[in-house]
């Protein structure tokens, strides 16, 4: 196996395949310790990041400049490596199956040019048991290499959190596993080299893989508590932001908020566990259920966008509505998995005329992905019916209710998706008030 002491002194290096909200970041931190090659099959994406751009935000120009990461599109170049990290997304289908096209297509790549004595450690979350049942007989196959014999494979489940700049790559703890004590004690050090919060050594890579998917899939489940508490609040006449506050009060209440789960990790996850779980005989009821739920949220915020537009006096298949927001969640110009998108399409089921306005999100993604042409000036197609303000970037925080009654027609309707706003100052002005 691959000496610790040949990556740190620079005689070996380290190669991360896919360089995404994942992987670039992990190259960057890898790079201050290590030799690294950053691999991505799209060249765009190379030739952004070769010129100091990164187009998901999570890093600096500053950054990729200073840092020394041979970044490439050719593939043969992973045959330089001993030690290498594959950060590729795994989603679902279109019936929420687990779609381990790019994990597998990504193994087949590194499999071709894998050199007797390499670690391979995988970062994409997958269900218990995929690294070893499905990575690692591709990586045998294209190398004609024996597993535990001429090469080892590790698992360390990303933790990146996308926007947010507190809880970045190296001051969260990081899993490791390996397939042999040898391989998990090389992978802890290379990672704790850069983790300053430490990295915790999982007993099998098994282990490593369920601990990644139940992070998520408790998060979810707490925020379909909310979803769902939501609803029944809404028919109580309840505020659900005032309920929260006075719970909150408790030392071991849990501060989730309800609100629309989309992205790539949260509302995915749950899936892949549910899958394997349906594998082996057990009908993963709850996990589901929250599905169920937070599924349904833009569905129902549309419902009650339609209701007060109705209250209001307003007709609503003449409506125009601007919708606040199109990336999955606040301050990041991510729109995969955006379940805005399904609120966008179910407003205008109803026949209302949507206008979307989202100052972080790429005019260019959002068009090839949902079709949708962002408004550049919030103005253009002034007066609206209603304002959704459906995501809660930064930008977004500071602008004043007169503003938005300024974009619209009376009475003002304004659905406030998370709650930005206090209900009675919103009401005080004049407007038609309705929020999660």
């Amino acid at each position: 196996m691959i000496d610790y002491r040949d990556l740190l002194e620079g005689k070996e290096k380290i190669c991360v395949v896919g360089l995404g909200y994942v992987g670039l970041p992990l190259a960057i931190a890898l790079s201050k310790h290590f030799k690294v090659i950053g691999y991505d099959k799209k060249s765009s994406r190379i030739s952004e990041l070769i010129s100091g751009l990164d187009i998901t935000g999570e890093v600096s120009k500053e950054e990729l400049i200073s840092s020394n990461i041979d970044f490439t599109d050719d593939e043969r170049r992973i045959s330089e490596a001993k030690f290498i990290v594959v950060a590729v997304p795994t989603p679902v289908d279109k019936i929420k199956n687990p779609d381990l096209f790019f994990l597998k297509e990504a193994s087949m790549t590194v499999g071709k040019y894998l050199r007797k004595d390499s670690v391979v450690v995988y970062e994409s979350t997958v269900y218990p048991g995929a690294t070893e049942e499905v990575c690692v007989p591709i990586l045998e196959s294209q190398s004609g290499l024996k597993w535990k014999e001429d090469f080892f494979v590790g698992y360390s489940p990303e933790r990146v959190n996308p926007g947010d700049k507190e809880h970045t790559i190296e001051k969260v703890a990081k899993v490791v596993a390996g397939d042999t004590e040898e391989t998990l004690d090389l992978i802890a050090r290379v990672y704790g080299k850069v983790i300053k919060a430490g990295v915790y050594k999982a007993p099998d890579i098994r282990t490593a893989e369920t601990a990644k998917v139940i992070e998520n899939i408790q998060r979810d489940i707490n925020i379909a508590l909310m979803n769902e508490l939501a609803m029944i609040f809404n028919k109580l006449g309840i505020d659900t932001k005032e309920v929260l506050k006075a719970a909150g009060t408790k030392w071991n209440f849990l501060r989730f908020e309800p609100g629309l789960v989309g992205g790539h990790c949260i509302p995915v996850d749950p899936y892949y566990l549910a899958y394997k779980s349906l594998q082996v005989g057990h009908i993963p009821e709850l996990i589901l259920a929250g599905r169920r739920i937070n599924e349904s949220v833009p569905f129902y915020i549309a419902n009650q966008t339609v209701k007060q537009i109705i209250k209001s006096g307003k007709r609503v298949n003449s409506a125009k509505v601007l919708l606040m927001g199109i990336t999955f969640k606040e301050n990041v110009p991510d729109i995969r998995n955006s379940k805005v998108y399904d609120l966008y399409r179910e407003l205008e089921e109803f026949g209302i005329k949507v206008y979307v306005y989202d100052p972080i999100a790429n005019r260019e993604e959002v068009k090839e992905e949902y079709g949708i042409e962002l408004l550049e000036d919030i103005k253009a197609q002034a007066p609206y019916d209603c304002v959704i303000l459906a995501v809660r970037h930064r930008a977004f925080l500071d602008i004043d209710l007169s503003f938005y009654a300024s974009l619209m027609t009376k009475p003002y309707i304004l659905i406030d998706v998370k709650g930005v706003y206090e209900r009675s100052k919103a009401q005080k002005e004049g407007f038609i008030y309705w929020s999660l």
